[in-house]
């Protein structure tokens, strides 16, 4: 394919991608570590205290981030984090194309129910699903039970991105949802000459960044 046509393939595939491709991410983990929360603060950009009961079934959101120029739309899906409702959230894995796995760094049980939930994630999930591992609630760090260091731990040895988020004051939570928009933009968009994106790398060097995070 010479350089004309594979400008105008590119400008073609993009313009398709911001039209009608929607990147479905869904929220997982136990009932209280903030999943509806996060949604709430990436959404409108507000916390809202003790507005939130636990949520029932399965609920959604979309939002459109531009990513390097391209528009992504993302659905985001808040899941039940309780046991009863568990068989609901299995079968929304099945299409999901990213999963924000969340812990509370002040709830032990909820760090310990990680492996389980990613057991969960890869025996329904697609085999390519961007899994992202997030220890909410950073911002009560006088109750914290679980230390950075473990979270980082555990996503390594899942292979996994992992970051600390606050739903409360917003740390985090816009770069938690970029990296995914981010990864899912190269995967559609991606040619086998081009480079590749590595989301891990990617989080690690924004974390790194004085303040973060805001959408480019």
């Amino acid at each position: 394919m010479d350089q004309q046509r594979l400008d105008s393939y590119q400008r073609g595939t993009s313009r398709d991608f911001n039209e009608h491709v929607l990147h479905k991410t869904i929220l997982v983990g136990d009932s209280g570590v903030g999943k509806t929360s996060l949604l709430v603060q990436f959404d409108q950009g507000k916390f809202i205290p003790g507005s939130f009961s636990a949520t029932v079934g399965i609920g959604f959101t979309n939002k459109v981030v531009t990513v390097d120029g391209v528009r992504v739309k993302l659905q985001i899906w808040d899941t039940a984090g309780q046991e009863r409702f568990r068989s609901v959230t299995h079968a929304y894995y099945r299409d999901a194309q990213a999963l924000l796995l969340l812990y509370d760094i002040t709830n032990k049980s909820s760090f310990d129910n990680i492996r389980a939930w990613l057991t969960e994630i890869h025996e329904y999930a697609q085999r390519d699903v961007v899994i992202m591992l997030l220890g909410n609630k950073a911002d009560v760090s006088n109750e914290r039970v679980i230390r950075s260091e473990d979270g980082e731990t555990l996503a390594r040895e899942y292979g996994v991105p992992f970051m600390e988020t606050s739903a409360k004051t917003g740390m985090n939570v816009e770069l938690a949802f970029l990296a995914i928009a981010k990864e899912l933009k190269y995967r559609a968009l991606w040619h086998p000459d081009g480079p590749r994106f590595q989301i891990r790398d990617f989080v690690e060097s924004q974390k790194k960044q004085p303040s973060c995070c805001s959408f480019s």
